[in-house]
């Protein structure tokens, strides 16, 4: 039963179970945590402004912790996309990060949808955020990913403002259609950005192309909506088919089932809270069958050189210039 539910449903060469290579064969992935309290998600921006966070019991130190035992349990180390709002409230959470060997990366400041906001408005926001990190932990913050991937078509602007503000890579363009954020034909693995103001290296989130779609391979909420073997399968078919890395991506919030109900529509806190209590255990499935690191170990050990190829975004999306 198992064996045809698999061939239908998954296609590829091989039912995902029947790879058996050892986790020192594996590609390297990476790792990845967008760092934000329960009550900082876009879903609930307009029932929770900034302005009433503080009114909101703070849970983040807890499940932050909580996923940072679960990474050392199996020797993983992973990038932590943190809120400088948060930062500035759990200095030393952040210091642990990196006294455990994680990287520390931003995720802006005040959580802001990027299409809400002005140029001068997000420059001001992530030089903040940026700003506070540094400091906190003395070292350079590399990374950036956008809340909610809202690098769009729309406000590819943001990319020329993250070079100007000395960020090296970006995790924000999903490769997929979807009703707020995503470039569908954008590039699917990691690759340079030229832009007027420089270059920027783009690691996208991960996806994999089932009958001309891209799918999406990147965890958050997905994780929690489908099936494990989902996972299983497009792991192993980015590691071992397409010879790439993955990008694996949770939120602090999705570890803690007990976290207070935010009142908002039923169908918003329904898809917030769906299997949250399932999260830990598939964590701790993934992070057994396959290799993780940070984003900045996981660029410096790419496996073959880039494509021949690397897309310029120009205007209002990618256009590729081959070789």
């Amino acid at each position: 039963m198992a064996q045809a539910e698999g061939k239908h449903r998954y296609p590829t060469l091989c039912h995902p179970r029947a790879i058996t290579m050892s986790k020192e064969n594996l590609v390297t992935n990476a790792l990845t945590v967008d760092v934000e309290d329960y009550f900082q998600v876009e879903a609930f921006a307009d029932i929770v402004p900034p302005e009433d966070w503080e009114k909101w019991e703070s849970r983040v130190e807890f499940s932050t912790r909580r996923l940072m035992d679960v990474f050392a349990q199996h020797q993983a180390r992973a990038t932590f996309f943190v809120v400088g709002w948060i930062a500035e409230r759990y200095p030393q959470m952040v210091r642990d990060m990196v006294a455990a060997g994680h990287e520390v990366a931003c995720h802006g400041y005040g959580h802001r949808f990027i299409g809400h906001q002005t140029y001068d408005e997000f420059r001001a926001d992530i030089r903040r955020a940026k700003n506070i990190l540094e400091d906190l932990i003395g070292e350079e913050v590399e990374g950036y990913r956008a809340p909610t991937y809202s690098i769009t078509a729309q406000s590819l602007w943001a990319l020329d403002i993250l070079i100007e503000e000395g960020f090296r890579y970006d995790s924000s363009i999903f490769p997929i259609h979807h009703d707020r954020y995503g470039i569908p034909t954008a590039e699917r693995f990691p690759h340079m950005l030229r832009r007027a103001a420089g270059e920027l290296m783009e690691f996208p989130p991960s996806t994999v192309r089932v009958g001309g779609q891209n799918l999406p391979m990147v965890g958050g909420g997905y994780f929690r909506f489908l099936p494990y073997r989902w996972f299983r399968w497009g792991f192993n078919h980015l590691n071992r088919v397409e010879r790439q890395a993955a990008v694996f991506m949770v939120h602090a919030w999705e570890v803690d089932p007990d976290q207070p109900v935010i009142p908002g529509s039923q169908l918003s806190i329904w898809r917030h809270r769906f299997n949250l209590h399932k999260t830990e255990a598939r964590l701790h499935r993934l992070l057994s069958d396959f290799r993780f690191s940070t984003m900045r170990e996981v660029l410096q050990l790419r496996e073959r050189p880039m494509a021949l190829h690397e897309p310029v975004l120009i205007g209002s999306g990618p256009v590729y210039v081959h070789d």
